[in-house]
């Protein structure tokens, strides 16, 4: 038997995907729980910052799994490990450049920093000493010692990217440190009650799926002990439901003041990792607790997660402004982070964004306006533009060249967001009397003309002028 609910949410109207598209995201998955031959599959959409279809495959007559049953998430758990982190950081508790020795001594890893960590790039050991921690109890590693073991480094510190299941353990206990009370107890306070997640816990609450690893040369299935992680819960011990997922999702798009503001998880969002030579071959990357990728011209943003039993996937594309939530109930089988691209671009391409109405803006400086139009950087001409929300921009008018935003911190500056010109700063020069003579970017000066000899263009500017070949 198949199940397909279409409403995550009470009220959501069945017209706001249209009919095409919903019976495309149910062949996806269709094929995703046939194909890999998966116990059950479950699936969730989210647009405009809530869910707006949900769809389940399953062997089991009469059982269509809905948005309420929980399956386990794996590593999705150190997206909400680094949001716990990430609000110490904003709460002053921390810098993200300081060494973990300096909040959490003696652990034996100390030299790397809280970034490195949260990156992956803290050079330790991908896994725990042996036995393999995810189908042992945790009470086998009842101390951090036990957990990043005599030799907790494989790589340079903050060289290379390599996933490390210790370093989120690490980190939760930094959380536990700073706040003085258990991971579990600090996430839900400060996560999952906030942001209404309420079918998202630690431990399975029923309904909730039976991990099953599917043998396979047989059409036959094993079930998979259910492990109690203990040290290394925040790397992994979640359990979950799309429908959390879903508004998950949605917050790691925008923000909830109540959690991190749209600023933080932006930092998120952004790569944090060097990229391996495989990495840059397949798009890959990883930012601050969030995997990032390039496929099919999207950038998507998100987090794996297995178990034994259990796989999932959260993917969003944040200028498509959908995502997508995938769990399974198999310890191998469909490859879930392709069902959640393949999802996102299904909606993004069928039903394309809308983008919001111009507006103008509600007022404006004179001294900003006079910045607007074209600049010249020697012979190289670029165009600064102001947009309603107060960011600027500045890019080439013609061909490729670097281009930022850039958001503005007092009367006549602005810090670079993007590209080659992130941090960087960009300052209005005036004249003694205050009218305008030039701009100054990281040392760069762009005039109003190209090579204006009324500015202070590095090297100066030939007294004779510009001149014809004769």
């Amino acid at each position: 038997m198949t199940s397909s609910h279409e409403d995550l949410f009470p009220g959501t109207p069945h017209a706001e995907l249209l009919p095409g598209t919903r019976r495309a995201l149910l062949h996806r998955i269709a094929v995703a729980q046939a194909e890999g031959r998966a116990p059950s599959l479950v699936a969730a959409v989210v647009r405009d910052g809530r869910a707006v279809w949900h769809g389940a495959r399953t062997s089991v007559d009469g059982h269509g799994p809905d948005e309420n049953v929980q399956y386990r998430i794996g590593s999705i758990t150190k997206t909400f490990t680094a949001v716990l982190v990430l609000r110490l950081r904003d709460e002053g508790l921390l810098d993200l450049g300081d060494p973990l020795e300096k909040h959490l001594p003696e652990t034996g890893a100390g030299e790397a920093t809280i970034a490195e960590l949260l990156a992956h790039t803290g050079g330790l050991a991908a896994e725990s000493p042996a036995p393999w921690w995810e189908r042992t109890p945790g009470t086998l590693r009842p101390e951090l010692a036990d957990v990043v073991g005599e030799q907790p480094f494989r790589h340079p510190v903050g060289r290379r990217f390599h996933y490390s299941n210790p370093g989120y353990t690490l980190l939760g206990a930094l959380v536990e440190k700073l706040r003085g009370a258990p991971w579990e107890e600090v996430l839900r306070a400060e996560v999952l009650e906030p942001l209404g997640l309420d079918r998202t816990s630690t431990r399975p609450q029923a309904p909730h799926a039976g991990g099953w690893a599917v043998h396979p040369w047989a059409d036959v299935i094993l079930p998979e002990p259910t492990e109690d992680l203990g040290r290394m819960a925040p790397a992994g011990q979640l359990w979950s439901t799309t429908g959390d997922l879903a508004r998950f999702a949605a917050f790691l798009a925008k923000g909830d003041d109540r959690v991190l503001g749209a600023r933080t998880v932006r930092e998120m969002r952004t790569p944090a990792a060097p990229a391996e030579a495989a990495d840059v071959v397949d798009g890959v990357t990883y930012g601050l607790g969030l995997q990032i990728q390039s496929r099919d011209g999207r950038l998507l943003v998100g987090h794996s997660g297995s178990l034994p039993g259990f796989l999932a996937n959260l993917t969003l594309s944040v200028e498509d402004d959908v995502a997508a939530v995938v769990l399974a109930n198999c310890t191998s089988g469909p490859l879930l982070s392709l069902v959640g691209a393949d999802l996102v671009r299904t909606v993004a391409e069928a039903e394309p964004r809308i983008p919001e109405p111009w507006r103008p803006m509600a007022d404006v400086e004179t001294s900003v306006l006079e910045l607007a139009g074209p600049w010249y950087w020697g012979t190289h001409a670029f165009a600064l533009r102001l947009a309603a929300d107060g960011v600027v921009s500045l890019e080439p008018l013609s061909g490729s060249g670097r281009r930022s935003r850039f958001r503005r911190d007092s009367e006549d500056t602005w810090t670079g967001l993007e590209g080659y010109y992130a941090g960087e700063t960009l300052r209005a020069v005036r004249r003694p009397d205050g009218s305008l003579s030039h701009l100054d970017l990281g040392s760069f000066v762009f005039t109003r003309r190209p090579y204006d000899e009324t500015a202070p263009v590095p090297g100066g500017v030939d007294p004779e002028g510009w001149r014809g070949i004769g």
